[in-house]
């Protein structure tokens, strides 16, 4: 079953469960609030909950499709569409994203995820130990949620910045590494899809942190800026990572240039050793008649000698400037 809970709270208490027929005729009573939360429903399963709150077929479509960006829209005169992405660090250098579509009314809160990340058992849970912010009504829940997706931010920033600690290091070093640039440019784009995750969400928490909604109580203003702000260090967190990976990829890239700079160097040098004696073995190889030097007793050895100086002297000029 995808129905993960069901309850009914009066007066920030959890009153008991219900079942799904009955779930909105409870939602009615003064002072009682309705939250389901679901997990990855079939259409045929969301049906009767659509059926149940007269949720609007647009906000249906959107989060039965999934792979919706984050963002409020407003259906009717007292229904919120909430689209929030979740991230969580699945294994070095890859990000796991989710969702989480709330349907926020007046009385009632439905809750869809999708993946794995940011499981929302524990926000009720916690919740509910707190019943003075559960009698603030379904802004209460919207911001329990809110505020554990944007608190999951955090240990995806930190393992990434320990990924890109490491990749810094191994960039400036002395040994290169194979598939570094790989590496840097597949981080590079976990990076930028977690900037996608989280920068449009500002301009919704800032609209719930201002107060429009007449879900958002005056009370519970101040916890939407807190988790506006939170928020804000996030997405400037990753356009930060975005902007270092770029430049260490530049990096990277100089570096190898220089590599293949330095290795073209020495292969020089040596091949303008190599030519002396190549140029000196040619020059006397042509066995032309008269050659003054072929017949003189000290030829042979004069021509090693000459060939093994001309090598050692072109020898310590390029160790001496570098190129060896």
């Amino acid at each position: 079953m995808t129905l993960i809970d069901l309850a009914v709270y009066k007066d920030g208490k959890r009153d008991g469960d219900v079942s799904l027929d009955n779930a909105f005729e409870a939602g009615k009573e003064p002072g009682a609030l309705v939250w389901i939360g679901l997990h990855d429903p079939t259409e045929e399963e969301f049906e009767a909950v659509r059926r149940e709150f007269a949720l609007h077929e647009l906000a249906v479509e959107d989060a039965m499709q999934g792979h919706q960006r984050p963002k409020l829209e407003v259906y009717g005169e007292d229904q919120l569409f909430v689209v929030l992405k979740t991230a969580r660090y699945f294994e070095p250098d890859t990000l796991e994203f989710g969702e989480i579509l709330m349907f926020v009314g007046d009385q009632y809160v439905v809750t869809v995820r999708h993946g794995e990340a940011s499981p929302l058992h524990d926000v009720r849970t916690q919740l509910e130990q707190r019943p003075e912010m559960l009698r603030c009504g379904t802004g209460a829940v919207m911001h329990a949620i809110m505020d554990r997706v944007v608190d999951d931010y955090q240990p995806v920033l930190t393992n990434l910045d320990i990924d890109i600690t490491e990749l810094e290091a191994q960039a400036f070093g002395d040994d290169s590494q194979r598939g570094l640039t790989e590496r840097i440019y597949r981080l590079k784009r976990q990076v930028i899809n977690l900037h996608r995750a989280t920068a449009p969400l500002s301009e919704p928490l800032g609209r719930l942190s201002d107060g429009r909604y007449e879900q958002i109580t005056e009370e519970l203003r101040p916890y939407f800026r807190d988790v506006y702000d939170h928020l804000l260090r996030a997405v400037q967190t990753a356009d930060q990572f975005r902007e270092l990976l770029t430049s260490i990829l530049e990096a990277n890239l100089t570096q190898v240039s220089v590599r293949q700079n330095e290795q073209m160097r020495q292969i020089s040098a040596w091949a303008a050793i190599l030519a002396v004696p190549t140029l000196i073995a040619g020059i006397y190889g042509m066995n032309f008649r008269h050659m003054p030097e072929l017949g003189w007793t000290w030829g042979y050895p004069a021509v090693l000698g000459v060939m093994a100086l001309a090598c050692v002297g072109l020898f310590r000029l390029f160790k001496k400037s570098g190129w060896l």
